[in-house]
């Protein structure tokens, strides 16, 4: 410690600029992590995320206003206790919210832009203090300026990179605001130790440095046990399973009748006790009315109940399915409750995973990894062969060669911005050159009576990329009243004929739970008026107007 009362003005100033660098880095971090998990519990990501950092921008501005009125004599303790602040309410900043959604989810947006309004406050007074701090030990204005801002600037290029490629790969997005609270608190031991003989009460900050320190470890060692018991208040069931991957929240819970729901982003995904009413309106009619079936593409479904669904008919050779997160596929295969639903479908012979984020072009050798747990083939009912890619749907589509006799698309609602590409014009107009020229798809719409314009803007969407389509409804108890859109290219059906080819089934060709072919037939009917409007929107990447509908719509059912 006495090695740095003896340091000179320019070794000062250097550890002053790494002070400066790492606040940077932190700073941009806080401002992530607060609009990571605003945008995990409420969804819309681009929202959460614009409002948050904007917020905390203008509280930075309000800090950096306020520190004209400190006096000089007290810049550094200024800086010692605002970082201590920063560091403790930053590091327990993220837990806080979640705790505040899930137990006081009425006084919910209080809590979390106060927390937000502070943090910035405190990240807004790390500039102009330390500027003026180092006035003391540079030459003119200028050099001071260009040093701090300096440092400033590439320390938050290294802690948006250090949090993107390091922080959320390998931490909860509770944990990552522990370690960011650590490094900030880390940072003012330094200063501490560059200015302990101009601190007043130098032991009372030492002190409180360290019990802070101690207790973001301690955050630290309980921040799943923390994170598990505050996302309990959630669910009215038990949580067996979460975990928020690359792309996603998944929570999987059983209740004490050993139902079993997933979740994803919150939003229900599929409820035990009746998810086979979906998955049977969303295959078995696509299925029954495609003349071929032998090559089947499923898009979304990493849960496997879509592919338990195709696999019923022996005319099927081929299922690729293609789901984004590695996680859900793997939960299908490995997780004892989805395997027992989904009927081992994609963990049976010839299962074949790709694990390839890149873009698809030509075949570049991508790394296949079997399944370890096959069957015999000889021994297995499934005659299908099975492929797993773990991509993105739009870059399959637009990249990936071959046609397929039916599509499959088993999409989340569109329930956040970055979903509507998948239910955009570009996107149908290149799901339309997958398809055989007689060949069948299907998707789930959303609801058609919660949601009505967002199902009726994704049926004209899909006609403008050179789709005939027909819409047809079923009510699912854990969802309610549910849509889905059949068709295939324009060139070869209408709506007239794909209405007269499901309504000529007169039997199921395979075993089903619920599904009958009156039932099918019912579900082309819908109420007078009900599939009227006045919109004529469709939705484009550029303008994803689908997400507004959806938001409208199920905002005024939830009462928001």
């Amino acid at each position: 410690m006495k090695s740095f009362r003896n340091l000179s003005d320019n070794q000062r100033s250097l550890l002053l600029g790494i002070a400066m660098f790492t606040m940077g880095g932190c700073g941009l971090a806080y401002e992530y992590t607060l609009s990571k998990i605003a945008s995990d519990l409420l969804g819309n990501s681009v929202q959460q995320w614009a409002i948050i950092i904007a917020l905390m921008l203008f509280f930075m501005g309000v800090g950096a206003d306020l520190q004209q009125y400190i006096k000089d004599k007290k810049l550094i303790s200024c800086l010692i206790y605002s970082q201590l602040i920063l560091g403790v309410l930053g590091g327990f900043g993220a837990i806080a919210i979640l705790f505040s959604f899930s137990v006081f989810r009425a006084h919910f947006v209080l809590i979390q832009y106060t927390l937000i309004c502070i943090i910035g406050l405190m990240i807004g007074f790390e500039i102009p203090l330390l500027t003026r701090i180092n006035q003391f030990y540079s030459k003119d204005v200028k050099s001071n300026i260009a040093r701090i801002l300096k440092m400033d600037y590439i320390g938050a290029l290294c802690g948006a990179l250090f949090w993107v490629f390091l922080l959320t790969r390998h931490f909860t997005i509770v944990e990552t605001g522990f370690i960011i609270g650590a490094i900030t608190l880390l940072t003012t031991i330094l200063c501490l130790l560059l200015f302990q003989s101009k601190i007043q009460h130098l032991k009372t900050s030492w002190a409180i440095c360290i019990v802070a320190l101690l207790s973001l470890a301690a955050g630290f060692s309980q921040a799943q046990n923390w994170t598990h018991h505050a996302e309990q208040y959630l669910y009215r069931d038990r949580i067996i399973f979460s975990e928020t991957t690359k792309y996603q929240h998944i929570v999987i819970t059983e209740s004490t009748s050993k139902t079993i729901a997933c979740y994803i982003n919150g939003h229900l995904q599929f409820n035990s006790v009746d998810e086979h009413i979906y998955h049977e309106n969303l295959v078995h009619p696509a299925m029954h009315i495609a003349p071929r079936k032998k090559n089947i593409l499923i898009l979304g479904g990493g849960d496997g109940l879509a592919a338990r669904e195709v696999l019923k008919y022996s005319e099927v050779e081929s299922i690729t399915l293609v789901d984004l997160d590695p996680t859900m596929t793997d939960l299908a295969r490995n997780n004892q409750h989805f395997s027992r639903m989904n009927g081992d479908s994609l963990s049976h012979a010839k299962l074949t995973q790709l694990r390839n984020n890149a873009l698809i072009t030509a075949p570049t050798q991508p790394i296949f990894v079997p399944n370890q747990n096959a069957l015999d083939p000889t021994q297995n009912d499934f005659v299908a062969e099975v492929s797993i890619l773990n991509i993105d749907a739009a870059k399959f589509v637009a990249q990936a060669p071959g046609i397929y006799d039916v599509i499959i698309i088993d999409f989340p609602d569109p329930n956040a911005i970055e979903l509507s590409k998948l239910y955009s014009q570009h996107f149908y107009g290149l799901l339309r050159k997958k398809l055989a020229a007689d060949g069948i798809f299907v998707q789930q719409s959303t609801s058609p009576t919660h949601a009505k314009e967002a199902f009726l803007c994704i049926g004209r969407t899909m006609v403008s990329a050179g789709l005939a389509v027909l819409p047809y409804h079923d009510n699912v108890p854990t969802f309610g009243e549910w849509g889905w859109w059949v068709g295939g290219r324009d060139d070869r059906y209408t709506p007239e004929t794909l209405h007269s080819k499901i309504s000529s089934i007169d039997d199921l060709q395979v075993h089903t739970k619920y599904l009958s072919h009156s039932l099918i037939q019912a579900s082309l009917a819908f109420g007078k008026g009900q599939l009227n409007s006045t919109k004529v929107d469709l939705n484009t990447i550029a303008s994803p107007c689908v997400y507004s509908y959806y938001l409208n719509g199920w905002s005024a059912v939830n009462g928001f």
